[in-house]
């Protein structure tokens, strides 16, 4: 089988299902530097948004994209390659946040966030009265489980579908897991503004 390499004008234009179907047809894998230089900005930008650390966000990347690469036979095409290269950088981000939290010993990162309640229920336009900078500092107080949720359907805008694709729930799951994570990032700005 030849192993040639397409002109990179009809590369560029080949959707990530025909880039994957020949990098399996033909054993070129130098058509996965595309998806590379595709999926490097986004991988990183929700990279940063879990692990908040620049240089840890881009060992991730690469790591992540390098993952992608090794079990693309194992890619299915049930769901998008977008949404599939998601959910290996959600598990991937996850994983190594909870790694690096079992090796601090620091009690106030550690310390649980009260469980809720249906009484506090925080509904999505409170959610967006506040401050983008307090929103951001208050994200990073929540678990990494709360946090990527609510960064997938805020920032990433995925739909409850896309979500249950990348975290293997069904639907009235992600549902409670959203409002909980509201409603945990409710209790932490209460706690901020009674501090003010």
């Amino acid at each position: 089988m030849q192993n040639h390499k397409p002109p990179p004008s009809v590369v560029k234009q080949l959707s990530d299902k025909e880039l994957i179907d020949q990098i399996r047809n033909s054993g070129n894998t130098a058509l996965f530097s595309e998806l590379y230089d595709r999926y490097a900005n986004k991988v990183y930008r929700k990279c940063i948004a879990m692990v908040k650390h620049p240089e840890d966000a881009q060992d991730l990347t690469h790591e992540i994209l390098v993952k992608a690469f090794l079990n693309l036979a194992g890619f299915a095409g049930n769901a998008s390659f977008a949404t599939w290269v998601y959910a290996i950088t959600y598990n991937h981000c996850i994983d190594f946040i909870k790694i690096k939290q079992r090796l601090k010993i620091s009690d106030t990162e550690n310390e649980r966030l009260p469980d809720v309640t249906d009484d506090s229920d925080i509904d999505e336009k409170e959610l967006f009265e506040i401050d983008i900078q307090l929103l951001s500092s208050l994200m990073y107080q929540l678990n990494a489980d709360d946090r990527a949720i609510l960064l997938m359907k805020y920032q990433d805008d995925m739909s409850v579908d896309d979500i249950q694709q990348v975290l293997r729930l069904n639907s009235s799951a992600v549902k409670m897991r959203l409002k909980r994570a509201r409603d945990r990032l409710k209790i932490l700005f209460e706690k901020h503004q009674q501090h003010k």
